[in-house]
């Protein structure tokens, strides 16, 4: 994970770059902020109702999951999200939570805003109606930073659309084709109106668009693959970024985590 942000273009020399498990005060916050949120409130969370669907006996962690991502916001005061549409609801949890916090102890966290891209959500290649997924057990869902371009065209290829054969952009009505052309308009900064004509001008149909979009895809995160397995190839400096990240990071959550407990009581 490290080696694939570095090779998107994440410079640790501006950006604070850690694992979450090296600074512990990410735990400690979410359990106050725990205290402030009901089971019911959590359990209405898109999240909960469909990972407990495919788990038999879903845990406390899968539940309280999402005021852990509260206390990774508020532990840095962040103003701005970049997150996708899905996380709308955890974004909205995180301001209540800010809210309660400040409202019943004294101000200490900023409410937070989302930062949407201009492709706010991507969709599963096999279920449009779904995002793509990391974790999805279908590896034919999502495209991989590393996939290489074989592998890519037979996705694409396999990806979901419907039996319309011409290209148009339609969420509602045809979500398979139109989270195509939303990939496309991420990889080449068009419009969906610009590739709907592109289309339309080389008389494709949805099998030769597949085809060409598996090129453009493949072109487009061939540099980003070629700088994952360099950084791979050294893992002692992939493994001091982190290091020096969470040293960085655990100043600023120690300094949020000293106005905490002052007010909570804990010193």
């Amino acid at each position: 994970m490290t080696a694939c942000l570095l090779a998107c273009g994440i410079e640790p020399e501006k950006t604070i770059l850690f694992q979450q498990s090296l600074v512990p005060l990410h735990s400690e916050l979410a359990w106050i902020l725990g205290c402030l949120c009901s089971v019911p409130r959590l359990q209405r969370l898109p999240q909960w109702k469909e990972k407990k669907s495919s788990v038999k006996e879903p845990s406390v962690g899968l539940l309280t999951y999402p005021i852990l991502q509260a206390a990774d916001i508020l532990l840095y005061k962040s103003t701005l999200v970049p997150v996708g549409e899905d996380q709308t609801q955890h974004i909205e949890l995180t301001r209540d939570l800010a809210r309660a916090f400040n409202r019943l102890h004294g101000t200490v966290f900023p409410e937070c805003k989302m930062l949407s891209g201009e492709v706010p959500k991507i969709r599963s290649l096999r279920n449009p109606t779904s995002k793509m997924s990391k974790s999805e057990a279908n590896s034919k869902s999502r495209i991989d930073l590393l996939d290489s371009p074989e592998v890519i065209l037979e996705k694409c290829r396999k990806a979901v659309t419907d039996f319309t054969s011409e290209i148009s952009y339609d969420p509602e009505g045809r979500p398979g084709v139109s989270n195509l052309i939303e990939i496309h308009m991420a990889m080449a900064d068009l419009t969906e109106d610009e590739i709907v004509e592109e289309s339309f001008l080389l008389a494709e149909d949805t099998g030769m668009y597949k085809m060409r979009l598996a090129g453009i895809i493949a072109e487009s995160l061939a540099p980003v693959r070629e700088r994952v397995i360099a950084y791979r190839k050294d893992p002692d400096f992939l493994t001091d970024v982190l290091k020096e990240g969470a040293a960085k990071a655990s100043l600023i959550a120690e300094e949020t985590m000293e106005d905490v407990r002052r007010l909570v009581g804990f010193r």
